[in-house]
């Protein structure tokens, strides 16, 4: 079975639990996931396939496991290999925070891309004529002269 297919068929099982599946070096988090851990951490989200990732070193687990646990947002570690066993896992049940967390993280991170979105348009027309009218006006929204 691909790589792929089996980390979607353990997000199905597991739900509302973030998985960290060990590959290499690193540790890999996808969609929803990645969004939360990206929120948590401020690592880069990076999509593939249309699909959000993001990863940390194996060396930073156990600082991710605190702050995790400290919001009660229930996990699943494990690593890949033929049976991808699991390395830790917690269930908070009832306390879980997973799907109150994704959905702040989720707007936080919407609203990060289109600032830099922003961002990338204003820095790629730098040059151009209107420019100064356009950051003008944002201007005059952000201090509402």
């Amino acid at each position: 079975m691909k790589f792929e297919n089996t980390v979607k068929i353990m997000k199905e099982i597991h739900k509302d639990r973030i998985i960290m599946v060990k590959v290499g070096s690193f540790y890999n988090c996808w969609s929803r996931d990645a969004v939360i851990m990206a929120y948590l951490f401020g690592y880069n989200l990076k999509k593939v396939d249309n699909i959000y990732t993001c990863g940390f070193p194996a060396s930073a687990l156990n600082k991710v496991l605190v702050t995790i646990e400290k919001e009660k947002i229930s996990y699943l570690v494990s690593q890949k290999s033929e049976n991808y066993e699991v390395i830790n896992e917690e269930d908070y049940k009832s306390e879980n925070r997973y799907n109150e967390l994704y959905s702040k993280a989720n707007k936080y991170i919407n609203r990060k891309n289109r600032i830099t979105n922003i961002y990338s348009y204003f820095m790629e027309n730098i040059n151009e004529d209107n420019i100064k009218e356009k950051i003008q006006k944002v201007e005059d929204i952000i201090y509402e002269i």
